[in-house]
Protein backbone atom coordinates (compact mmCIF):
# COMPACT_ATOMS: atom_id res chain seq x y z
CA UNK A 1 0.00 0.00 0.00
CA UNK A 2 1.32 3.09 -0.69
CA UNK A 3 -0.13 7.09 0.14
CA UNK A 4 -0.85 9.05 -2.68
CA UNK A 5 -2.40 12.02 -0.93
CA UNK A 6 -1.23 14.25 1.42
CA UNK A 7 2.15 14.39 -0.65
CA UNK A 8 5.22 14.18 1.49
CA UNK A 9 8.55 13.91 0.59
CA UNK A 10 8.39 10.01 0.05
CA UNK A 11 4.97 10.63 -1.94
CA UNK A 12 6.64 12.92 -4.04
CA UNK A 13 10.01 11.64 -4.53
CA UNK A 14 10.36 11.68 -8.77
CA UNK A 15 11.90 7.79 -8.30
CA UNK A 16 9.06 6.32 -6.10
CA UNK A 17 11.90 6.05 -3.21
CA UNK A 18 12.13 7.85 0.18
CA UNK A 19 15.84 7.94 0.26
CA UNK A 20 16.52 6.38 3.35
CA UNK A 21 17.26 3.13 4.34
CA UNK A 22 15.74 1.60 7.31
CA UNK A 23 14.16 3.91 9.62
CA UNK A 24 12.00 5.85 7.09
CA UNK A 25 8.82 7.05 8.17
CA UNK A 26 6.66 4.24 5.72
CA UNK A 27 2.60 4.34 6.65
CA UNK A 28 1.82 6.22 9.21
CA UNK A 29 2.93 4.38 11.65
CA UNK A 30 6.72 4.55 10.90
CA UNK A 31 9.43 2.24 9.32
CA UNK A 32 9.10 0.88 6.18
CA UNK A 33 10.05 3.82 3.30
CA UNK A 34 8.16 4.50 0.33
CA UNK A 35 5.38 5.69 2.39
CA UNK A 36 4.74 2.02 2.46
CA UNK A 37 4.91 1.26 -0.55
CA UNK A 38 5.05 -2.20 -2.04
CA UNK A 39 4.17 -3.63 1.17
CA UNK A 40 1.10 -4.36 3.40
CA UNK A 41 0.19 -1.88 6.07
CA UNK A 42 0.25 -3.33 9.34
CA UNK A 43 -3.34 -2.87 11.60
CA UNK A 44 -2.32 -0.01 13.58
CA UNK A 45 -0.64 1.86 10.72
CA UNK A 46 -4.63 1.73 9.30
CA UNK A 47 -6.08 2.91 12.67
CA UNK A 48 -3.48 5.89 12.47
CA UNK A 49 -4.52 6.70 9.15
CA UNK A 50 -8.10 6.41 9.76
CA UNK A 51 -8.37 7.32 13.36
CA UNK A 52 -11.18 9.85 14.45
CA UNK A 53 -10.51 13.38 14.20
CA UNK A 54 -10.38 15.30 18.19
CA UNK A 55 -12.86 16.35 19.49
CA UNK A 56 -13.51 18.46 22.50
CA UNK A 57 -14.78 16.63 25.37
CA UNK A 58 -16.07 17.48 28.34
CA UNK A 59 -16.93 15.33 31.87
CA UNK A 60 -19.66 12.45 31.10
CA UNK A 61 -20.18 9.10 31.21
CA UNK A 62 -20.10 6.15 29.26
CA UNK A 63 -17.68 5.59 26.26
CA UNK A 64 -18.22 8.61 24.10
CA UNK A 65 -17.16 10.99 27.17
CA UNK A 66 -19.00 13.87 26.18
CA UNK A 67 -17.34 13.89 22.79
CA UNK A 68 -19.23 15.60 20.00
CA UNK A 69 -20.67 12.67 17.61
CA UNK A 70 -18.85 12.23 14.36
CA UNK A 71 -20.63 10.03 11.52
CA UNK A 72 -18.58 9.04 9.14
CA UNK A 73 -19.45 6.68 6.24
CA UNK A 74 -17.42 3.15 4.60
CA UNK A 75 -18.31 2.30 1.20
CA UNK A 76 -17.03 0.70 -2.17
CA UNK A 77 -17.87 1.76 -5.73
CA UNK A 78 -16.66 0.66 -8.77
CA UNK A 79 -15.53 2.96 -12.00
CA UNK A 80 -19.08 3.35 -13.24
CA UNK A 81 -20.42 4.31 -10.26
CA UNK A 82 -21.65 0.81 -9.32
CA UNK A 83 -22.10 0.15 -4.66
CA UNK A 84 -22.70 -3.20 -5.40
CA UNK A 85 -23.01 -6.51 -8.20
CA UNK A 86 -25.90 -9.22 -7.98
CA UNK A 87 -27.20 -6.80 -4.41
CA UNK A 88 -23.82 -7.57 -2.48
CA UNK A 89 -21.04 -5.37 -2.11
CA UNK A 90 -18.16 -8.20 -1.87
CA UNK A 91 -17.55 -8.85 -5.41
CA UNK A 92 -16.21 -5.53 -5.73
CA UNK A 93 -13.94 -5.27 -2.80
CA UNK A 94 -10.70 -6.22 -2.16
CA UNK A 95 -8.26 -8.11 0.94
CA UNK A 96 -7.03 -4.43 1.50
CA UNK A 97 -10.73 -3.45 1.22
CA UNK A 98 -11.69 -5.72 3.77
CA UNK A 99 -8.83 -4.67 6.10
CA UNK A 100 -10.01 -1.71 6.28
CA UNK A 101 -13.14 -2.44 6.53
CA UNK A 102 -12.13 -4.24 10.19
CA UNK A 103 -9.76 -1.31 11.31
CA UNK A 104 -13.03 1.39 10.71
CA UNK A 105 -15.52 -0.89 12.56
CA UNK A 106 -12.47 -1.70 15.19
CA UNK A 107 -12.62 2.12 15.80
CA UNK A 108 -16.04 3.06 16.19
CA UNK A 109 -18.29 3.03 18.86
CA UNK A 110 -20.97 1.66 16.95
CA UNK A 111 -21.96 0.66 13.25
CA UNK A 112 -25.63 2.16 11.71
CA UNK A 113 -26.88 -0.20 9.12
CA UNK A 114 -30.59 -0.19 7.33
CA UNK A 115 -31.98 -3.35 7.69
CA UNK A 116 -32.38 -4.44 4.02
CA UNK A 117 -28.18 -4.43 4.32
CA UNK A 118 -28.45 -6.22 7.20
CA UNK A 119 -30.90 -8.77 4.99
CA UNK A 120 -28.83 -8.98 1.93
CA UNK A 121 -25.35 -9.16 3.39
CA UNK A 122 -26.42 -11.27 6.05
CA UNK A 123 -24.72 -9.18 9.08
CA UNK A 124 -23.20 -10.76 12.11
CA UNK A 125 -22.24 -8.78 15.30
CA UNK A 126 -18.87 -7.07 15.64
CA UNK A 127 -16.21 -9.05 16.75
CA UNK A 128 -13.81 -8.47 19.41
CA UNK A 129 -9.86 -8.42 18.02
CA UNK A 130 -7.01 -8.46 20.27
CA UNK A 131 -4.96 -6.45 17.68
CA UNK A 132 -7.47 -3.33 19.05
CA UNK A 133 -8.10 -4.33 22.65
CA UNK A 134 -6.13 -1.96 24.59
CA UNK A 135 -6.68 1.07 22.10
CA UNK A 136 -10.25 0.01 22.51
CA UNK A 137 -10.19 -0.01 26.35
CA UNK A 138 -7.80 3.01 26.51
CA UNK A 139 -10.62 4.86 24.53
CA UNK A 140 -13.40 3.88 27.16
CA UNK A 141 -15.06 1.53 24.29
CA UNK A 142 -16.49 -1.44 24.82
CA UNK A 143 -14.93 -4.73 23.85
CA UNK A 144 -16.71 -4.54 20.01
CA UNK A 145 -18.56 -1.85 18.20
CA UNK A 146 -22.32 -2.16 18.69
CA UNK A 147 -24.63 -3.04 15.47
CA UNK A 148 -27.63 -0.21 15.56
CA UNK A 149 -29.91 -1.43 12.45
CA UNK A 150 -32.34 1.26 11.17
CA UNK A 151 -35.87 -0.28 10.79
CA UNK A 152 -39.37 1.04 10.97
CA UNK A 153 -41.12 -2.56 10.30
CA UNK A 154 -39.03 -4.28 12.27
CA UNK A 155 -39.17 -6.84 9.59
CA UNK A 156 -36.27 -8.73 10.69
CA UNK A 157 -34.95 -12.62 11.57
CA UNK A 158 -34.05 -11.91 15.18
CA UNK A 159 -32.72 -15.87 15.54
CA UNK A 160 -30.01 -14.71 13.42
CA UNK A 161 -26.75 -14.19 15.64
CA UNK A 162 -26.90 -10.72 14.89
CA UNK A 163 -29.61 -10.41 17.54
CA UNK A 164 -29.42 -14.04 19.64
CA UNK A 165 -25.56 -14.10 20.22
CA UNK A 166 -24.00 -10.49 20.03
CA UNK A 167 -20.99 -9.95 22.33
CA UNK A 168 -22.47 -6.42 22.66
CA UNK A 169 -26.04 -6.00 22.37
CA UNK A 170 -28.05 -4.77 18.81
CA UNK A 171 -29.78 -1.83 18.45
CA UNK A 172 -32.56 -1.68 16.86
CA UNK A 173 -33.32 2.73 15.64
CA UNK A 174 -37.60 2.94 14.59
CA UNK A 175 -40.45 5.38 14.67
CA UNK A 176 -42.76 5.45 17.73
CA UNK A 177 -45.23 3.77 15.34
CA UNK A 178 -43.21 0.74 15.01
CA UNK A 179 -45.70 -2.18 15.11
CA UNK A 180 -45.69 -2.90 19.01
CA UNK A 181 -45.71 -6.90 18.60
CA UNK A 182 -42.30 -6.23 16.79
CA UNK A 183 -41.08 -4.10 19.09
CA UNK A 184 -41.78 -6.92 21.76
CA UNK A 185 -40.55 -9.88 19.89
CA UNK A 186 -37.21 -7.55 19.16
CA UNK A 187 -37.00 -7.13 22.80
CA UNK A 188 -37.10 -10.63 23.63
CA UNK A 189 -34.65 -11.40 21.46
CA UNK A 190 -32.18 -9.17 23.70
CA UNK A 191 -32.22 -6.09 21.03
CA UNK A 192 -32.60 -2.63 22.42
CA UNK A 193 -35.45 -0.86 20.94
CA UNK A 194 -34.22 2.91 20.64
CA UNK A 195 -37.64 5.45 19.24
CA UNK A 196 -35.70 8.11 17.01
CA UNK A 197 -38.42 9.37 15.18
CA UNK A 198 -42.15 10.37 15.07
CA UNK A 199 -44.53 8.06 13.04
CA UNK A 200 -43.23 5.05 10.85
CA UNK A 201 -39.58 6.39 9.44
CA UNK A 202 -36.20 7.02 11.46
CA UNK A 203 -35.18 11.06 11.45
CA UNK A 204 -31.19 11.08 10.77
CA UNK A 205 -30.44 13.87 13.03
CA UNK A 206 -32.34 12.53 16.11
CA UNK A 207 -30.97 9.30 15.40
CA UNK A 208 -27.82 10.34 15.70
CA UNK A 209 -28.29 12.16 18.82
CA UNK A 210 -29.91 9.18 20.51
CA UNK A 211 -26.99 7.39 20.09
CA UNK A 212 -24.84 10.35 20.67
CA UNK A 213 -26.68 10.37 24.31
CA UNK A 214 -26.22 6.49 24.61
CA UNK A 215 -22.29 7.31 24.55
CA UNK A 216 -21.66 6.23 21.38
CA UNK A 217 -20.10 9.05 19.30
CA UNK A 218 -17.25 7.62 16.85
CA UNK A 219 -20.40 6.40 14.41
CA UNK A 220 -20.19 4.68 11.39
CA UNK A 221 -22.22 3.40 9.18
CA UNK A 222 -22.24 0.96 6.30
CA UNK A 223 -25.03 1.54 4.37
CA UNK A 224 -27.01 0.48 1.93
CA UNK A 225 -27.36 3.32 -0.38
CA UNK A 226 -30.77 4.05 0.95
CA UNK A 227 -29.71 4.31 4.18
CA UNK A 228 -26.75 7.16 3.21
CA UNK A 229 -28.67 8.93 1.23
CA UNK A 230 -31.33 9.82 4.06
CA UNK A 231 -27.72 10.56 6.04
CA UNK A 232 -26.42 12.89 3.16
CA UNK A 233 -30.01 14.48 2.76
CA UNK A 234 -30.37 15.47 6.43
CA UNK A 235 -26.91 17.17 6.41
CA UNK A 236 -25.48 14.40 9.46
CA UNK A 237 -22.66 13.23 7.41
CA UNK A 238 -19.10 14.04 8.53
CA UNK A 239 -17.19 11.75 6.61
CA UNK A 240 -16.51 9.47 3.76
CA UNK A 241 -14.73 6.73 3.39
CA UNK A 242 -14.80 5.64 -0.19
CA UNK A 243 -12.80 2.69 -1.72
CA UNK A 244 -12.58 3.13 -5.83
CA UNK A 245 -12.64 -0.19 -7.77
CA UNK A 246 -10.75 -0.74 -10.56
CA UNK A 247 -13.41 -2.34 -11.93
CA UNK A 248 -16.68 -1.99 -14.90
CA UNK A 249 -20.16 -3.40 -13.97
CA UNK A 250 -22.51 -1.40 -16.36
CA UNK A 251 -26.20 -2.97 -15.29
CA UNK A 252 -28.64 -0.85 -13.09
CA UNK A 253 -26.69 -1.08 -9.42
CA UNK A 254 -27.73 1.14 -6.84
CA UNK A 255 -25.23 3.91 -6.38
CA UNK A 256 -23.44 4.36 -2.94
CA UNK A 257 -26.44 6.65 -2.09
CA UNK A 258 -30.17 6.49 -3.29
CA UNK A 259 -33.10 8.88 -2.34
CA UNK A 260 -33.96 12.22 -2.77
CA UNK A 261 -31.34 14.66 -4.36
CA UNK A 262 -30.41 17.61 -2.13
CA UNK A 263 -31.27 20.89 -2.77
CA UNK A 264 -27.52 21.82 -3.21
CA UNK A 265 -24.89 19.36 -3.85
CA UNK A 266 -22.60 19.16 -0.63
CA UNK A 267 -18.46 19.62 -1.37
CA UNK A 268 -16.46 17.56 1.05
CA UNK A 269 -12.67 18.05 1.02
CA UNK A 270 -10.03 15.35 0.42
CA UNK A 271 -8.23 14.50 3.57
CA UNK A 272 -6.36 11.06 2.29
CA UNK A 273 -6.07 8.83 -0.69
CA UNK A 274 -3.97 5.68 -0.37
CA UNK A 275 -3.44 2.87 -3.32
CA UNK A 276 -2.97 -0.94 -3.61
CA UNK A 277 -3.46 -3.47 -6.20
CA UNK A 278 -5.14 -0.20 -8.37
CA UNK A 279 -7.76 0.21 -5.39
CA UNK A 280 -8.10 3.65 -4.23
CA UNK A 281 -8.80 4.82 -0.55
CA UNK A 282 -10.31 7.92 0.29
CA UNK A 283 -11.30 10.22 3.02
CA UNK A 284 -13.47 12.93 2.51
CA UNK A 285 -14.82 14.88 5.09
CA UNK A 286 -17.18 18.31 5.64
CA UNK A 287 -14.88 21.47 5.86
Amino acid sequence: MRRLFPVTDETAAPDGRSGTSGGGRGGPGGGGGEDGAGREWSLAELAAAYAYPEAEAEAGSGPGGGREPWLRANMVSTLDGAAQHEGRSQPISCPADMRIFGTLRALADVVLVGAETVRQEGYRPARARAEFAAAREAAGQGPAAAIAVVSASLDLDFSLPLFASPLVPTLILTGSAAPPDRVAAAEAAGARVVTAGEGAGVDPGRAVRALAERGYTRLLTEGGPRLLGQLVAAGVLDELCLTVAPMLTAGDAQRIAGGPAVTLPRRFALKSMLEEDGFLFTRYARP
